[in-house]
């Protein structure tokens, strides 16, 4: 029998059960404002006014990337309705770019031989701080710059709101795109002085004050001296023109001292910004464009110790911007960090990379919110970790959850609503698992059934395959639409033995 045939007896018009990966799952996108969420989504999703902490550990399919949806598709649904305390959503999942830049960067600093594994460890906790103030300063510069946001829509009075802001907040945020702005196309420059004047920082001429008044009193200076070679006057004027020739080297030199304290400023913030692709032409260029006295009173990215504080306080001032301009916080999701390619998976690496992170200041930042979905295999390194770490963590407060587990119950609805998604059917609030089953296979023996696939992913496949066992043992000529209990039976325990292999890593998926 056709599996096609099968389901359209049934008035399913698309296969229900074929999607294994949620961002590329068309029927879970169509859904996604009425499916079944875990029993624990309300306590990850927490206040968005401000965006909470929560800590999140699950197996491979266990709906941690679902979740992350569902928090994309509720922020943006409280975004339309609050448009005074918007969230700015940060989503921190593809880490490739940022471990290639921070690899490579370390590899000139450190030995060039040196394993990923020895450059991971050197992993900084201002390095993740880098890489979330430069999306999240993208995001904000894209706003400005193209006058809307992700979802298309951008505050109605975004020009109003940036004129009553205070000269500080403008130009804070100006200085927020000049160190972090990662456009994703386009030249840097040019957008740049887009933001500068969408900002209403000031106009600053190309030559400084200090410079023009150099040049003028070297040519006032070179007058003199022309003019003290000749007639009887010449005692005073070489009198007058050595004063002038001395104001203006004077001049001059403060502005050489000026040039070369902004070149070696420029140069450390570049050293140490690891995670940002920046030069130092480049930012000393941007750096030109604002008045000295706008730049004396920054905080600037530094390395050390206390290389963390700075970017504490940068952060405040993104976050103060924001506030201007309708936002109530950010919010940074972090997920899929065992997919990069210099983490492969292995739980080390992906160790080595996160555990920065889990630092009790850092995620309960005011107005800040983490939402950490992470792999199980950390929940296992994390339990071998001291009692001095977890004091410093305090991973009591991060509303952490130990492990996405579903049961039975919760799966069969959520398998039920993906078949009432792909039904045509007049009743389809009516259709359930049960349907397609004989009479003789009651709705405990699927819920059971269910609770030894465990997650979503694996009772999806599980359901797939005893769709397709039953197409293949029925012939075409067969008006047989009801699975029966053994075919039932059997596909249950080679899935539940494929689950318990793949959980003891014998198994690919």
């Amino acid at each position: 029998m056709n599996v096609e045939r099968f389901l359209a007896h049934h008035g399913i018009t698309e296969r229900p059960f074929e999607a294994e990966e949620a961002r590329h799952d068309a029927v879970f996108e169509r859904m996604i404002d009425h499916s079944p969420c875990h029993p624990d989504f309300s306590k990850v999703l927490g206040d968005l006014t401000p965006p909470s902490t929560a800590i999140v550990f699950g197996e491979k399919g266990s709906g941690k990337t679902a979740i992350r949806l569902q928090i994309d598709h509720r922020v943006a649904a409280h975004n339309r309705s609050h448009p005074s305390q918007r969230i700015l959503l940060v989503p921190y999942d593809d880490l490739n770019p940022l471990l290639d830049r921070v690899i490579e960067r370390r590899r000139r600093k450190v030995v060039r031989d040196a394993s990923i594994d020895d450059l991971l460890k050197r992993f900084r906790l201002v390095d993740h701080q880098d890489a979330i103030l430069s999306l999240a300063v993208t995001a904000l510069v894209d706003r400005l710059v193209e006058k809307r946001s992700d979802d298309g829509d951008a505050p109605a009075d975004l020009d109003a709101s940036i004129k009553r802001m205070p000269r500080r907040a403008r130009v804070d945020l100006a200085v927020l795109a000049a160190l972090y702005d990662q456009p994703r196309s386009g030249g840097l420059l040019a957008r740049w002085r887009r933001a500068r004047g969408r900002l209403r920082t000031g106009w600053v001429p190309p030559v400084s004050m200090t410079s023009l008044g150099a040049a003028v009193l070297a040519v006032g200076a070179a007058t003199l001296l022309i003019l003290s070679l000749f007639g009887e006057a010449a005692t005073l004027y070489r009198v007058g023109a050595a004063s002038v020739a001395a104001l203006a080297l004077l001049l001059v030199i403060f502005w050489i001292w000026d040039r070369v304290g902004l070149w070696f400023r420029c140069r450390r913030i570049c050293r140490d910004l690891v995670s940002v692709e920046r030069t130092n032409a480049q930012l000393r260029r941007m750096m030109l464009d604002l008045r000295r006295s706008d730049l004396s009173s920054q905080v600037w990215p530094h390395g050390g110790e206390d290389g963390s504080n700075s970017r504490y306080e940068l952060t405040s001032s993104l976050l103060d911007g924001l506030e201007h301009l309708g936002y109530c916080g950010i919010m940074v999701i972090v997920d899929r960090v065992d997919e990069p390619t210099s983490v492969s998976g292995q739980p080390e690496r992906m160790r080595a990379i996160i555990w920065p992170m889990l630092d009790n200041k850092f995620l309960q930042q005011s107005r800040f919110g983490f939402k950490l979905l992470l792999p199980i295999e950390l929940r296992h390194q994390l339990f071998r970790e001291s009692s001095t770490f977890f004091q410093e963590a305090r991973l009591d407060k991060q509303s952490m959850i130990e492990r996405l587990s579903w049961s039975g119950a919760t799966l069969y609805d959520l398998c039920t609503s993906r078949l009432r998604a792909c039904s045509a059917r007049d009743d389809d609030d009516d259709l359930t698992l049960n349907d397609l089953f004989e009479q003789d296979v009651s709705r405990v023996m699927i819920i059971d059934a269910l609770d030894q696939m465990q997650q979503p992913r694996d009772a999806f496949k599980f359901l797939y395959n005893v769709i397709q066992e039953h197409c293949r043992m029925v012939p075409s000529d067969d008006e047989n639409y009801r699975i029966s209990r053994i075919t039932l039976d059997t596909v249950r325990r080679a899935q539940a033995q494929r689950v318990q292999e793949l959980h003891r890593g014998l198994a690919p998926a």
